[in-house]
């Protein structure tokens, strides 16, 4: 995990049974912001090593078993990085065979490939260079082809995992302010959304040769996802819109399915936040109250199985102070964190 004290950003590990701190590292100087401050992105573990993106454009490689610097690298003073807004790098990077996959954004390229070894550049892409989002990317295989899905300050391209090669690129209009939903993938399919109006959009992948084509199948409103993310589940995509609330769409058409309305108090509908799905179900976590609801992931309709409030809520004082950090599902138990305080709730009993 990650945080922030004493002036420093540091990365700390804690022993998932009882929660005692097992190390921690101090990475540098803390990155401030008036919407909170320290790291943002989630640490990707591979084997015994960690791999994690400051707010301020730094990306390192850390030991797992004692968080010992391995190697790091700055965005801006080695890649002359660019960011689409000021709230600091939020990426979460993937570790793909022997890269790391990472978007500092600006003229040296979009997406850069790191030997995870010893962070020395592989790559970048040179034919890709729009600032960089707040997105983070993911893999898929098109039509046989590896590449690397990621969203730009102008819409979303693919970047061929060999050698960074363009394959595809399509910008998606109304994207502005800050664009930070991860992409999500299925049978040629590429979901995209972003907040402040911007929308949703879904984009068919084919190839002719060596040679791929992007079309651009619908572009509507009936997704806008902030920061909360979405989730596929079947064919249907699920996730809060700030035009509709939670929401279901169908997801090779982009219609909609079903729709809470944005939330009120007297209705018992919860508001904005973030998703995650486990098995045949959906849990949502309100970003105002840290309550947590969960329904069916189903598109006939909002079914709700349970909900229940955060045994406590943070004493750390933030600019709206919101629960931003998404749960996480791991072995059977449920992570909720908010600022300094961590929940583990077990869902194998």
């Amino acid at each position: 995990m990650s945080g922030a004290a004493e002036g420093n950003d540091f990365a700390f590990a804690l022993d998932t049974r009882t929660g005692e701190l097992k190390w921690q590292q101090i990475l540098g100087e803390r990155f401030v912001n008036n919407y909170g401050d320290g790291p943002r992105g989630t640490i990707t573990v591979d084997g015994d090593r960690l791999y994690m993106i400051r707010g301020g454009g730094q990306i390192h490689c850390l030991s797992a078993v004692d968080g010992n610097m391995i190697w790091q690298r700055d965005f801006y003073a080695d890649f002359g990085g660019k960011l689409m807004g000021t709230w600091g790098y939020s990426e979460s990077p993937i570790v793909d065979d022997n890269l790391v996959i990472c978007s500092p954004g600006g003229k040296t390229g979009t997406m850069v490939a790191l030997d995870k070894h010893t962070g020395a550049t592989v790559w970048s892409t040179k034919e890709w260079t729009d600032q960089a989002s707040y997105s983070s990317p993911i893999i898929a295989i098109v039509d046989g082809v590896r590449q690397y899905i990621q969203q730009s300050s102008e819409g979303v391209a693919g970047i061929s995992a060999e050698d960074g090669k363009l394959l595809w690129r399509v910008n998606v209009p109304g994207y502005r302010v800050a664009v930070v939903p991860t992409p999500v993938y299925y049978d040629n399919m590429v979901f995209v959304t972003a907040g402040y109006n911007a929308g949703c959009a879904g984009i068919k992948l084919s190839k002719r040769g060596d040679v791929f084509q992007a079309d651009m199948i619908y572009n509507n409103k009936n997704m806008v996802n902030h920061h909360g993310g979405v989730v596929l589940f079947g064919e249907h995509i699920y996730g809060y819109s700030d035009a509709s609330g939670w929401t279901c769409l169908n997801f090779r058409t982009g219609d909609n399915v079903w729709n809470t309305g944005r939330a009120r108090k007297s209705d018992g509908n919860i508001g904005k936040g973030a998703i995650l799905a486990v098995n045949d179900r959906l849990i949502m976590l309100e970003e105002a109250s840290g309550t947590m609801v969960v329904i069916a992931a189903s598109p006939n309709g909002w079914k709700e199985y349970g909900r229940m409030e955060l045994p406590e809520r943070t004493e750390i004082i933030s600019m709206n102070n919101m629960v931003w950090a998404h749960p996480v599902i791991a072995n059977g138990i449920l992570y909720i964190r908010d600022q300094d305080l961590l929940f583990a709730f077990d869902l194998r009993k």
